[in-house]
């Protein structure tokens, strides 16, 4: 996946100038961003801390480690069905 240019802080800055009034399409032309972008930031990060977002991502990193866990476990589960269901 493509890292963001905008860390989590810069993001939530973005968000808080519209909230505060500028219209959307002014922030996106200046920071150089779609309107697509910003709204789905907006989905995502809309209403958080910076201390939230950190935390956020860090529940994010964890549950993709532990998918790849269960995704590994369970091959394994598979191949050893095959193996034993093998008659010799």
């Amino acid at each position: 996946m493509k890292k963001s240019r905008f860390s989590e802080e810069q993001i939530i800055g973005i968000l808080r100038e519209q909230e505060a009034g500028q219209k959307a399409a002014d922030i996106c032309r200046r920071d150089g961003i779609s309107e697509a972008t910003f709204y789905a930031w907006k989905s995502k990060y809309g209403g958080l801390d910076v201390s939230e977002a950190k935390r956020l991502k860090g529940l994010e990193d964890e549950n993709s480690r532990l998918k790849k866990l269960l995704a590994e476990a369970m091959l394994d589960n598979a191949m050893l069905r095959e193996v034993a269901g093998k008659k010799w």
